[in-house]
This record gives C-alpha cells, sequence and structure tokens, in this order.
C-alpha cells in the first residue's frame, strides 16, 4: 500500500488542523526606537517602515500592539547627548527611562513593557560598557552600572530589563541589584547567546551609534555553539528568568540546542538586518513581503522560541488575525 501523507495536506483546515508549530500575536515583541527632543516620527533609512519615535508616537504605537494581541514592547533610547560612562542610561530624565515611565502609563499590565539594559546607546564611544584606561572594556566597572541601569528601568515602569552587553556576570549583578532595591518581581531577559554579528547594521543606524572597531571581545563568534550553551547555563545559574539567541535566523540551530537545553523560555531576535533584508526583496518585488515575513517567524518558533523580537510584530499580528 502507498503511503498518503499527502491526504492531510489537501485544504487549509487539515492543513491547520494538523499543523505542528503556530504563530500567535502574543509570541511576539515589538522593538522600538525612541528619540529625544524629536517633535515628529524620523523614518530610518536602512529600515523601511521602522522609525525613531516621539514620546507621543511611541505611546501611540504601544496602545495599538495591545490592540492587536501582541505580546511585548523592548525599548531603545536614542539620546542627544553621550558620554564615556553612559549617564543617560541611569539617569531618571533619560529618554529610555522617561520613555519607560510614558508606555507602562499608557499600556498598564496589557503590554509586557521591556527595556533594553545595555550602554553602547549611551556612550560616546559606543561600546556596551565603560573603558579602562588602555580602552578596554572593563568587566566588573561596567556590572556596577548595569545594576544602578536596571533599577532605574525598573523603577520608570520596566517589566523586564534585557541586559545585552554580553559582560560576564552580568545577571547575577542585575539579579542582586534588582533584589536589594525592592524590585524582587522584575523579570530578567538575559542575552545570552548574542553574537558578533554582521545583520545589527541597521540597527546601529537606528540608535545613532558612536561605535569604531567592533564588539568581538565580548560579544559571540558565530564560528561556535558550544560557547552558547555553556554561556545560556552561566546564565540560568545566576539567575535569568528567560534567555535569549540574537540573532535568530542565522542562528536557528542555536536557538534549538538553546531550547533544548534551557529550564526557562527562551527567546530569539529577528534582527534589523533579517528584517531589511525581507523588507528590501519585497519592495524589490523579489519575495511576497507578508508570505516570507510569516514564514521566517514561524521557523522561529519551530526551532523552539517560545518568544520572538521582531520588527515585523504589528504587521503579523495583524495578519494572523
Amino acid at each position: 500500500m502507498i503511503e498518503r501523507p499527502r491526504r492531510l495536506r489537501q485544504n487549509p483546515a487539515l492543513r491547520a488542523l494538523v499543523a505542528e508549530t503556530r504563530l500567535h500575536p502574543k509570541d511576539l515583541v515589538l522593538p522600538a526606537f525612541v528619540a529625544e527632543g524629536a517633535d515628529s516620527p524620523r523614518p530610518i533609512q536602512s529600515m523601511p517602515g521602522v522609525v525613531q519615535h516621539t514620546l507621543d508616537t511611541l505611546a501611540a504605537e504601544a496602545r495599538r500592539a495591545v490592540d492587536l494581541g501582541v505580546g511585548g514592547i523592548m525599548l531603545f533610547g536614542v539620546p542627544t547627548t553621550k558620554d564615556a560612562r553612559g549617564s543617560g542610561g541611569t539617569e531618571p530624565s533619560g529618554i529610555l527611562n522617561v520613555a519607560l515611565e510614558r508606555v507602562r502609563a499608557e499600556v498598564g499590565d496589557d503590554l509586557v513593557v521591556m527595556a533594553d539594559t545595555c550602554l553602547d546607546e549611551f556612550t560616546d564611544h559606543g561600546h556596551c560598557g565603560v573603558l579602562d584606561d588602555r580602552g578596554r572594556v572593563d568587566n566588573d566597572a561596567t556590572l556596577e552600572i548595569y545594576g544602578e541601569m536596571a533599577v532605574a528601568q525598573a523603577r520608570a515602569g520596566a517589566h523586564v530589563v534585557g541586559p545585552s552587553g554580553m559582560m560576564d556576570g552580568q545577571v547575577a549583578a542585575i539579579r542582586e541589584a534588582l533584589d536589594d532595591a525592592g524590585f524582587t518581581d522584575t523579570v530578567v531577559l538575559a542575552y545570552a547567546a548574542k553574537y558578533a554579528s554582521a545583520f545589527y547594521g541597521p540597527f546601529r543606524d537606528a540608535v545613532q551609534s558612536s561605535l569604531e572597531g567592533d564588539r568581538r571581545t565580548y560579544q559571540q563568534d558565530p564560528a561556535n555553539i558550544v560557547e552558547s550553551l555553556r554561556e545560556i547555563d552561566l546564565d540560568l545559574a545566576e539567575g535569568a528568568d528567560l534567555v535569549m539567541v540574537k540573532p535568530a535566523m542565522a542562528y536557528l540551530d542555536v536557538v534549538s540546542a538553546a531550547a533544548e537545553r534551557s529550564s526557562v523560555p527562551v527567546a530569539a531576535y529577528q534582527v534589523s538586518g533579517e528584517y531589511s533584508m525581507i523588507s528590501a526583496a519585497a519592495a524589490n518585488g523579489w519575495i511576497d513581503r507578508r508570505a516570507a515575513a510569516l514564514e521566517s517567524l514561524l521557523s522561529i518558533r519551530r526551532a523552539g522560541a517560545h518568544v520572538v523580537l521582531t520588527y515585523f510584530a504589528l504587521e503579523a499580528a495583524d495578519w494572523l488575525g
């Protein structure tokens, strides 16, 4: 007798009934940029359809995310001034902390409000930590600032803080600082496997990065996976509530390995370059934007990610109904 697996593919209703992986708006988190002093949204040329928001348009975007059933929003600040310590990240009046307060006031607990807990947007040298007298990123001095930054973000209203700097011991330092300040319920989303990737280029345009050189002394080598699993184990041991793999599409093997290994939910970040590739190809008529975006997101979920950060979040939620 001939096997007939095609029987289960013969119409949309059957295909939907037996689908092994599902994509829902609640699985998605929208990364969003807010620019200090902006009086209107500023388009980001390398990320078609994405803007640097004003505080008002950011609040409206967060409200739209709630209305579409999206799971969360991750905020990134674009300050007007920077310094060597990244002071804008810890000051209550810094753009990211002001934006967190504004968004939380808008959405309350209807949307998970996340904060990028990293200094790269706020330092005049563009690195994710402070530098020592030889120009190297000082891991331990950076941890102290990360703790201050996480507390400031929690105080501003963040449900989740996301340390993305790949400093050794960052989860433990942040958890201790949060607990000591009374923010025992604030969630830590650890960027546990963050690679030194070529796919971050458009993001650096979006945050007007001051970086010269690269971050290969602290972000991970794209050649390695065992190293990533070690980082995940360390972050879990330090108290991470979720772990992140970044980028997502070029690292689905890492997402899968993380999902098999982790005792907490796994997130994956479809980064700016991955978004922009699909957007550019669609704009040229080479692929179907909706079909390619949804397929890419489904592949990340199929690999094992519970949560997907994506610039397609609002569009995808609308498409999914």
